[in-house]
């Protein structure tokens, strides 16, 4: 009997030991960090999670190129810059408005932007309104050699030629306007009324 005791409690305690040693052995590596993770327990994610997913920020810079980068048109940087845009304005104003068309040359002028086509357009509008036509034709080409689709400036260009007697010429206006814009933009309309016109008939615009 105390030989069969003794080898019962020998048995008890080497499962006690058993089971003790068991429940100890996962929580030392789980706190390993697993898979690399090396902090122990300043692992933040620890072996059972994922790594942290890539910094998409960092990635996407160094792939692709920053939109700051790319070129704006001519026309939209300088309408961005609100200075020009003031400026601009004001000259638009001391044409349509006031019809100061000295004036509104210096103020264009003074803007520094000569060559851009709506800027050379409205030069060229307000000398041809001041019956200055040989500047006048200067400033539109100059116009259209910076924007050959400037669709304004082939309605203006085209009421100088109906001004000069040149009907056939603003005929070539027109068709340029129709390609540019169609037939219903308000640019082919009123050069085609202004063409509908007898020749000496005083154009608004």
């Amino acid at each position: 009997m105390i030989k069969l005791a003794i080898r019962l409690g020998t048995l008890v305690t080497f499962l006690a030991a058993l089971i003790a040693a068991s429940s100890v052995t996962p929580a030392g590596a789980a706190g390993g960090g697993g898979g690399g993770g090396g902090g122990g327990g300043n692992d933040p994610y620890g072996s059972s999670y994922p790594p942290p997913p890539p910094d998409t920020k960092t990635t996407h810079t160094t792939r692709a190129i920053p939109k700051a980068n790319k070129k704006k048109p001519a026309n939209q940087s300088l309408f961005d810059d609100p200075a020009f845009a003031r400026g601009y304005r004001e000259a638009y104003s001391t044409i349509y408005d006031r019809q100061d068309y000295a004036a509104a040359i210096d103020q264009l002028k003074a803007l520094g932007h000569d060559d851009f086509a709506n800027v050379a357009n409205l030069i060229g509008y307000s000398y041809r309104k001041l019956g200055d036509y040989k500047v006048s034709q200067v400033w539109y080409e100059r116009a259209l050699k910076s924007d050959p689709n400037h669709v304004l400036t082939w309605n203006y260009y085209g009421l100088w030629q109906i001004e000069q007697g040149n009907r056939d010429q603003a005929e070539y206006h027109l068709t340029r306007i129709a390609a540019i814009c169609g037939t219903d933009c308000a640019e082919y309309r009123s050069l085609a009324e202004a063409l509908e016109k007898p020749s000496g008939i005083a154009l608004a615009y």
